[in-house]
């Protein structure tokens, strides 16, 4: 089969290998239809089947539907993400149901219907798929049927263009009684292939799987195929173009200026983390002159609204806008945020009902720059990430309706009971406490490897984002690939870096200011290490270590204070200097001078930017052996020859002069680090914290 609009994926193959399992087939069906997202948003919609199965007491044949649960993705569903329940027993709950005023509580009864005790919770669409008979059924947000959904004339246009063979059921919010109308609108129509639910999405069904994903791919190809062709017909699409974008680049320069400033006015209830898209059809959209017309509008379906927020904030910037003076930027762009926030605050309270949850962040998730791009601000980077992809999403959807009719949004109260509906609060309740370094993004310098890799690691796994850096491509890259294979996609940006050139410190940072919104960590831990006596010692030698340790953490560190300060967020600068930086060895001049010139600097830089709340503190380690490319290029020997020993005796000689007789390993020095910036020392700085067994020679006077 051939489609433009959509993917067919089907292998037959692999779905004959599942013939005698219809559970397993709705997972392989569900995982097709999820890695298209044209057909359905990250998390969006959910898919059943019907089939027989043996009660666990009776033994008998009973007809059990599986059904994806609450929370999860059609794309990478497994087993355990479908709850699982008794046919009967489910559809018997109408017998109960007292009305839409008492939607809620079936919420609740869905689990005296549970067939497999061990499988996922029921979701709020359970009863969507238990009232309609059909052993597979899809329902899913596929943009091209929302634009039809949401359209003015939306149920007309669906009656033309399928000729009666797909239902229509108007907006209403997901539960109970919308399960009801759903089987009202099947036996007041015979024979139909599908319904559309108005500003909300697609039902499409088939006694097979396979029946069930032909007809889905159909049904979507039609309603893209109608959309392309009144595109092409109209050619104009949101009123044509009102501003030109900047060329690549001037966009990217431009957003990274501006995330750190707009992440700092939207953190300032939680830190967020941002994102930045410039997508073609984000710019098609916020370069228009329909903008102003629709951006207010908000979002239609549920799944866009509920990631989104009520509507986006569109700056006032021009595209050239010159940003050096950010002071100015910020004095231009607050009175925005204050009218967002107001305008928030008055839909809550116009809307809130008796019983609602207590207001949340009236900080906007969505920021349009136009002639730029989108940014996003969430409490994470999937979450600001999946919420541009859901904006997106709209914005096709607007692209659409308006193609064919004219786009209309939730009513404010039926898209403030989504938000605030109850059981949508319960869920956010339920949610993990977060950890101590969420919404927070730090910059390791050297972080391919060795000590700088450990303190990415536990910056990371702390819920911290990290850029990883280095100077070493091939070290970088594995590094990256290993923290994505560990954290996913969305906890690491990597970034070449040479901490003695500004231009790649920059770009650092301008990555990490696109990737993530700006910057809270700074570590400074690139280096080497070099172990000569004073004859011996080049000055050349002396220079590369007096430009990697010391002019490297001045520069890192400068280029870093412009971000901090843009957020005014505060922040932490932390130092990885040396024992050597206070205890005087032999054959270390240069290297123990340096580490020393770190120290002081970090003294320095903690009594400047106390005012800033950006705290500034030093960890001194020593003898840190593993994975280390100080200890390959030379060091050893150096400091071998230093102690009149041999090299392989170095671990043992370096544990046993320690108070503890400890080796000191990278994550040592990742937890001295997290000490400074997990919430318990926030009001600390300038201080030094010794990781080195017990050297009593390097005690702090």
């Amino acid at each position: 089969m051939k489609f433009k609009h959509v993917s067919y994926l089907w292998n037959n193959a692999e779905a004959e290998a599942l013939q005698n399992d219809e559970v397993a087939l709705l997972i392989y069906r569900s995982n097709l239809l999820g890695a298209d997202l044209r057909l359905t948003n990250y998390g969006g919609g959910n898919t059943s089947c019907k089939a027989m199965a043996k009660d666990p007491l009776t033994r008998k044949e009973l007809e059990v539907m599986w059904v994806k649960g609450s929370g999860g993705d059609i794309g990478t569903l497994k087993k355990s993400g479908l709850a699982a329940l008794y046919v009967d027993r489910l559809r018997s709950l109408k017998n109960v149901y007292r009305g839409l005023d008492y939607e809620d509580e079936m919420v609740e009864l869905f689990n005296h219907c549970i067939y497999d005790l061990a499988s996922k919770a029921p979701s709020i669409d359970t009863p969507l798929h238990g009232f309609l008979p059909f052993k597979h059924i899809d329902h899913l947000h596929p943009d091209a049927a929302i634009a039809i959904a949401a359209a003015k004339d939306g149920e007309r246009i669906t009656q033309e263009l399928f000729g009666g063979t797909i239902g229509w059921v108007d907006w209403q919010r997901p539960g109970f009684d919308l399960g009801l109308k759903l089987k009202e609108c099947l036996d007041t129509n015979p024979g139909i292939r599908g319904i559309m639910l108005g500003s909300h999405g697609l039902f499409t069904w088939g006694d097979t799987a396979y029946e069930s994903y032909v007809n889905t791919l159909e049904v979507v190809e039609k309603c893209a195929e109608f959309i392309e062709e009144n595109i092409n017909k109209n050619k104009v699409v949101f009123g044509g173009e009102k501003i030109a974008a900047l060329p690549k680049e001037g966009r990217l320069k431009q957003a990274a200026s501006l995330a750190p400033l707009l992440r700092g006015f939207c953190s300032s209830q939680t830190k967020m983390i941002g994102h930045f898209t410039d997508d073609d059809r984000v710019l098609q959209f916020i370069n228009s002159n329909d903008l102003s017309r629709l951006a207010p509008m908000g979002t239609s379906c549920p799944d866009h609204f509920l990631r989104t927020k009520i509507s986006p904030l569109v700056l006032n910037l021009n595209p050239e806008e010159d940003l050096s003076d950010m002071n100015a930027i910020k004095e231009k762009l607050q009175p925005l945020f204050v009218e967002y926030r107001k305008m928030y605050e008055e839909y809550y309270n116009t809307c809130k009902h008796s019983n609602s949850p207590a207001i949340r962040d009236a900080n906007p998730v969505v920021i349009l720059y136009p002639g730029v791009g989108m940014f996003t601000f969430a409490k994470n980077k999937q979450t600001a990430r999946v919420a541009a992809e859901f904006y997106t999403n709209a914005i096709n959807v607007m692209r659409g309706a308006e193609a064919i009719s004219a786009y209309t949004s939730l009513p404010r109260q039926e898209a403030f009971d989504i938000e605030y509906w109850l059981l949508e609060e319960a869920k956010l309740q339920r949610m993990p406490k977060p950890k101590a370094l969420s919404g927070k993004i730090a910059l390791i310098t050297g972080s391919a490897g060795g000590i700088g890799k450990a303190i990415a690691k536990k910056f990371a796994e702390e819920g911290a984002c990290v850029v990883l850096n280095d100077i070493n491509q091939e070290r970088l890259d594995a590094a990256n690939e290993e923290f994505k294979n560990i954290f996913g996609k969305d906890t690491a940006s990597s970034v070449l870096m040479d901490v003695t050139d500004s231009t790649t410190i920059n770009n650092a940072f301008l990555n990490s200011a696109l990737a993530f919104g700006g910057v809270d960590i700074i570590v400074n831990n690139a280096g080497i290490s070099i172990s000569k006596s004073i004859a011996e010692h080049s000055a050349e030698e002396w220079d590369k270590l007096y430009d990697i340790l010391v002019k490297g953490q001045f520069l890192v560190s400068k280029a870093g204070v412009e971000i901090l300060r843009k957020q005014d967020l505060g922040g932490d600068i932390i130092n990885i200097v040396s024992k050597n930086a206070v205890v005087a060895g032999p054959n270390n001049s240069g290297y123990g001078s340096a580490k020393a010139a770190q120290a002081h600097l970090s003294r320095l830089l903690a009594a400047e930017l106390g005012g800033d709340k950006i705290r500034v503190n030093a960890v001194n380690p020593d003898a840190v052996i593993t994975d280390s490319n100080i200890w390959a290029g030379g060091w050893a020997e150096g400091r071998a020859k230093a102690y009149g020993i041999k090299v392989d005796e170095l671990p043992a000689f370096y544990a046993k002069r320690t108070l503890m007789n400890e080796m000191i390993l990278p994550e040592d020095i990742a937890n001295a680090c997290y000490v400074f910036v997990g919430g318990l020392l926030n009001k600390s700085t300038g201080n030094a914290l010794n990781v080195d067994g017990g050297v009593a020679a390097a005690f702090l006077r």
